[in-house]
């Protein structure tokens, strides 16, 4: 990418940085809603790292991770390139500790999106139109919703060299690959010849700080690769999963697990137990193969066909 920025017909000259805002709509009082979105460029030609989060608005720690490398001051000082980071995109979930915009519609199930579409694929045509174009790659944090942990992992696109080089770069504990999904976020970036990764840790509507800290570690480690930001590599211990499946309850009751997200586990181990909320019945529930638990499940009370535990594995 050249030297500066212009995203929404505002130019970005090098060696400065701006906040700018993305018109999104109103509220029904009449109050605007925008799109806060922090551009940080150097003089130096480089690569445009794009930084989302609040794409689902209850996912609280990807918000939180972007709010403190913000704080932190890491992107004022860039050796090259240029950062773009949009902290929450959806903003009206996050008023509304909700995943969803008020219609009921998932912001990253409504890509590319249209200006004269739903609320959610405004928000999308948003991202797709004014940022996507002028990036290179891009970080996307999520957290697990409807009450699921996820262990800290970095999501790349299966096949992708690009996108597989950039999770190793970040260093996540776990690294799993993922096919891409119809008229998702990453689907339109992969369609744009732009590549994303997706970072996932903890649970919707909850800090965690060990999620936290986990990606600020990965994310600066991946722009010290880079060479846009000063510092030392450090070598983490990442796992690499190429197969993925979930453990599903057998029965509706009490759920409560003896085995969380990160740890490893062999077929036929048990992980948790279903009970009658009557004290009749107790339901194991066991491991369907060996693997590392990427999630969790902290629902307690599940019906017959939730999933519980997330495998990761390689074997075939």
């Amino acid at each position: 990418m050249g030297l500066g920025l212009t995203i929404n017909k505002i130019e970005i000259a090098p060696g400065t940085s701006q906040m700018i805002s993305l018109f999104v709509g109103k509220l029904p009082s009449g109050a605007k809603i925008s799109v806060k979105t922090h551009v940080y460029c150097s003089q130096n030609q480089g690569p445009t790292v794009l930084l989302l989060a609040g794409l689902h608005g209850d996912e609280i720690n990807g918000i939180e991770i972007l709010r403190k490398a913000i704080a932190s001051g890491i992107f004022t000082d860039l050796l090259c390139g240029n950062i773009i980071v949009v902290p929450i995109l959806n903003i009206y979930g996050f008023v509304n500790f909700s995943r969803v915009v008020p219609d009921g519609k998932d912001v990253n199930r409504s890509f590319p999106g249209s200006m004269s579409g739903s609320l959610a694929s405004r928000m999308a045509s948003i991202l797709t139109k004014r940022v996507l174009p002028v990036i290179d790659f891009g970080i996307d944090f999520h957290t697990g919703g409807d009450n699921r942990f996820n262990y800290p992992q970095v999501r790349y696109t299966r096949k992708d060299a690009v996108a597989q080089t950039l999770a190793e770069s970040f260093g996540a504990p776990y690294l799993v690959e993922k096919s891409l999904l119809p008229h998702s976020f990453r689907k339109t970036a992969k369609d744009l010849q732009k590549t994303i990764i997706v970072f996932e840790g903890g649970e919707a509507l909850r800090l965690d700080g060990f999620v936290i800290e986990t990606a600020l570690k990965g994310l600066t480690r991946m722009l010290i690769k880079q060479g846009m930001i000063r510092g030392e590599v450090n070598a983490p211990s990442t796992l690499t999963f190429k197969k993925s499946t979930w453990i599903r309850a057998k029965q509706a009751g009490i759920f409560i697990w003896s085995k969380n997200s990160g740890h490893q586990v062999v077929k036929g181990e048990t992980l948790g137990s279903i009970y009658d909320p009557n004290g009749t019945t107790r339901l194991a529930v066991i491991a369907s193969r060996s693997g590392h638990i990427l999630g969790h499940n902290n629902t307690p009370v599940v019906h017959q066909g939730d999933a519980l535990f997330h495998i990761g594995y390689n074997d075939d």
